[in-house]
C-alpha cells in the first residue's frame, strides 16, 4: 500500500533549510535503502511543502519519518499528516485494474 507524507512548510522554511539538508536527505536515503521510501521532494512554485511517497502495511514508516525528520523536529514544517493512497495506474501502482478499465 502507498502513503503520502505530506508536509506544510513554515513561513520561513527555504531561508533555515541549509541547516537541516544533510540530514533529512541522509534520512531520506536511509528509508529508500530499508525500501520504505518510493519518491520524494518539495512542491515548486511557491516551495512551501513537501509530499513523501511510502510504500508500507501502515502509515507507521512515514510517521516515523517524519517523527525523526530535523525539518520537522526544527520546525520548518508547520505541519504534516499521512494519507492513505490508492495507486491505479502506472508500474508501480499497488492495485492494479483489470484491462479495459
Amino acid at each position: 500500500m502507498h502513503f503520502l507524507l505530506l508536509y506544510e512548510g513554515a513561513p520561513d522554511y527555504l531561508e533555515r533549510r541549509a541547516a537541516y539538508r544533510a540530514e533529512h536527505i541522509a534520512l531520506a536515503r536511509a528509508a529508500i535503502a530499508r525500501g520504505e521510501l518510493v519518491l520524494g521532494g518539495a512542491l515548486a512554485d511557491p516551495v512551501d511543502g513537501a509530499v513523501l511517497l511510502f510504500k508500507g502495511d501502515s502509515p507507521a514508516r512515514a510517521v516515523a519519518f517524519a517523527a525523526a525528520d530535523p525539518y520537522v523536529k526544527n520546525g520548518l514544517v508547520k505541519s504534516w499528516k499521512v494519507r492513505p493512497w490508492t495507486t491505479v495506474v502506472g508500474d508501480l501502482a499497488e492495485v492494479k485494474l483489470p484491462p479495459g478499465l
